[in-house]
C-alpha cells in the first residue's frame, strides 16, 4: 500500500453510498411493516362497517421516528449507534395509532390483531387497567410483522397504541404541556390533569353502559326481517336480495 506525503498509511474511506443505502433500507423496512399493519387494520374496519354495521374503530393514524428521534433515544438508552443495535433496542421506531370508541373495543381490536397468524405479539402493557400515575391510559402493544422485501424477509416491530376517544383526547393534552413546560409539569396543573384523567374515564364507562343498553333494547325489538333501508352501504340489488330470499323460503 503507497503511502501518503506524511509518510503514513492513508486511512480508508468510508463506503457512504453504502452507508445511505443501508440506512434507507433499515428505513423502509419500518415503514412498510406500518404499510403492511395499516392494511389489516383497514380490512378489519371496512369488514366491520359494511358486515356488522358498527365499527370498532374510529380513526387509525401512524408515525415513523424521524432520524434525530432514534439516534436521541439511542443515547437515553445508552444504545450504540449502529443499525443493528438500534434495531435490537428500539422496538417502537413504527408506531401505529388506533382510536376506539369504547374500553371494550380497545380489547377486542388488540386481540383480532394478535390473531393473525402472521402477527407475532412481542410486549403488552395495559395502562388501561393499570394507568401511569399522571392518569395516562392506553392500551400499548408490540407486535412482529414480517415485510417482503426483494432479497429477504424481515421481521419488523411496530408499536401499537390503541385507545378511547375520551383517553386520545387527554394524552394529547397532556402531550403538549409536558413539553411546554419541558417535562417538569407544575405539581397544581398535574393534580388537575389526573383529575381530568379521572373524569375522561368516568365518561367512558358510562357512554358504555349506555352504549350497552341501547345495544340490549335493539335486541329485544329485532327481529327476522331484512329492511332494505336499513342495509350497509355495499348494499345487495333488490332483484338479487328478493331471489335469494325466495330461494331461502323454498329450502
Amino acid at each position: 500500500m503507497e503511502r501518503d506525503a506524511t509518510g503514513d498509511e492513508p486511512q480508508a474511506v468510508p463506503d457512504f453510498d453504502r452507508l445511505r443505502n443501508d440506512f434507507t433500507r433499515f428505513m423502509m423496512g419500518y415503514k412498510f411493516g406500518i404499510d403492511e399493519l395499516m392494511t389489516k387494520i383497514n380490512i378489519l374496519k371496512e369488514e366491520f362497517t359494511h358486515i356488522h354495521r358498527y365499527s370498532p374503530i374510529e380513526h387509525v393514524g401512524s408515525r415513523l421516528k424521524t432520524p434525530e428521534s432514534i439516534i436521541t433515544k439511542a443515547r437515553r438508552k445508552n444504545c450504540p449507534l449502529t443499525l443493528d443495535d438500534i434495531r435490537s433496542n428500539i422496538v417502537d421506531i413504527a408506531g401505529i395509532r388506533i382510536t376506539c370508541s369504547f374500553i371494550s373495543d380497545t380489547y377486542r381490536i388488540a386481540d383480532m390483531i394478535g390473531s393473525q397468524t402472521d402477527v407475532r405479539v412481542l410486549e403488552i402493557k395495559d395502562y388501561i387497567a393499570t394507568p401511569k400515575p399522571n392518569g395516562y391510559k392506553s392500551l400499548h402493544l408490540i407486535v412482529e410483522i414480517p415485510v417482503f422485501m426483494s432479497d429477504r424477509i424481515q421481521p419488523v416491530p411496530v408499536e401499537l397504541q390503541i385507545r378511547t376517544i375520551a383517553m386520545d383526547f387527554w394524552a394529547s393534552l397532556e402531550h403538549k404541556i409536558f413539553y411546554k413546560y419541558s417535562g417538569t409539569i407544575p405539581a397544581p396543573l398535574l393534580a388537575e390533569l389526573t383529575e381530568a384523567a379521572d373524569s375522561a374515564n368516568r365518561l367512558d364507562v358510562t357512554m358504555e353502559r349506555l352504549h350497552d343498553e341501547v345495544a340490549e333494547f335493539k335486541n329485544d325489538k329485532s327481529d327476522d326481517a331484512i329492511h332494505l333501508n336499513s342495509m350497509p352501504p355495499l348494499a345487495l340489488p333488490r332483484e338479487l336480495l328478493m331471489a335469494m330470499l325466495d330461494g331461502t323460503r323454498s329450502l
